[in-house]
C-alpha cells in the first residue's frame, strides 16, 4: 500500500513538474529580440497607465530613445556607481549582494532589501510587477540569467538607460535630461549627470532639479565614489561639491 502511494505521489509530482515547466516555457518572453529591437513599452509603463486611469488622471509619457554612444561617459559611470558597480564583471547576479539581501530578508522575515543588479532591474521593468514576492524574484532571477546569455552587456545597459523611470511619466535619460535640465543628455555637466543618477532609487519622490535632503546626500556619495575611483581629481571634486551645496 505504501509503495503504491509513493508511486502515485511520484507520478503526480512528475506530471506537475512537466506541466509547470511547459507553462513557464510558453509564458517566457522572447528576450532575444532585444538584441536589435527596442521595446515599444514596458510592464512598468503599463502599470503607470493603469494607476493613472484608476485615479481618473491623464498619463503623459515622455521617452526619447538615444544611442548608447551619445550618452555621456560620466552619466554611465554615475549610474553604475550608484546602482551596480560590478555590472561589467558579473553575469547578471551580484552574488555577494544577493547573499547579503537574503540574510537581511531572512532576519526580518520579509523581502525588504532587493539587492538587484542593473540586469535584474531591467527585467523587472520590462516584464514584471514591482511588487516584491518570492515568486516574482525567482522569475526575475531566471530571466536575468537568460538575458545575460543572449544579449551583450552594452546592449543591456543601453536599454536600461532608455527605459528607467525618472519621475511621473518620465522614462529614459534623454527624456529626463530634457525635462529637468532643458537640454539633450549629451550636453549634461558632471554635476547634472550625478544628480540624475542619484534620483533613480526614488524617482517618484525626488527630483534631480533640486538636490535637497536625501538627494543631496546621494549626490555627494556618488561624487565621493568618483574621487575614490580616480574618475575626477580633487579640484573637480571640490568644484562640483560646492555647486551641489548651492542648489540646497
Amino acid at each position: 500500500m505504501l509503495l503504491r502511494i509513493l508511486k502515485y505521489s511520484g507520478l503526480l509530482l512528475l506530471l506537475w513538474a512537466v506541466g509547470y515547466t511547459a507553462w513557464f516555457a510558453l509564458w517566457l518572453p522572447d528576450i532575444s529580440v532585444l538584441a536589435d529591437k527596442n521595446p515599444e513599452t514596458t510592464a512598468l509603463i503599463e502599470l503607470r497607465r493603469e494607476q493613472a486611469a484608476a485615479k481618473g488622471e491623464k498619463f503623459v509619457i515622455r521617452q526619447n530613445w538615444v544611442g548608447f554612444s551619445y550618452i555621456p561617459a560620466n552619466l554611465k559611470k554615475a549610474i553604475l556607481v550608484s546602482e551596480d558597480g560590478g555590472f561589467y564583471s558579473h553575469r547578471g547576479i551580484d552574488w555577494f549582494e544577493f547573499n547579503e539581501s537574503f540574510r537581511k530578508n531572512l532576519e526580518k522575515g520579509e523581502i525588504s532589501r532587493g539587492g538587484s543588479t542593473i540586469s535584474q532591474q531591467l527585467i523587472k521593468n520590462l516584464y514584471l510587477s514591482p511588487k516584491r514576492s518570492l515568486t516574482r524574484k525567482l522569475i526575475e532571477f531566471f530571466l536575468t540569467l537568460r538575458m545575460e546569455k543572449m544579449i551583450s552587456k552594452d546592449r543591456i545597459f543601453h536599454i536600461y538607460l532608455n527605459v528607467i523611470e525618472f519621475g511621473p511619466g518620465i522614462f529614459g535619460v534623454e527624456a529626463a535630461s530634457r525635462f529637468y535640465f532643458h537640454k539633450s543628455v549629451r550636453q549634461l555637466s558632471l554635476e547634472e549627470c550625478i544628480r540624475l543618477a542619484a534620483v533613480i532609487p526614488r524617482p517618484l519622490r525626488q527630483s534631480p532639479a533640486s538636490a535637497n535632503g536625501w538627494l543631496l546626500w546621494k549626490s555627494r556619495w556618488i561624487l565621493g565614489k568618483f574621487l575614490k575611483y580616480g574618475y575626477i581629481d580633487q579640484s573637480t571634486y571640490q568644484t562640483v561639491l560646492i555647486n551641489l551645496k548651492r542648489k540646497t
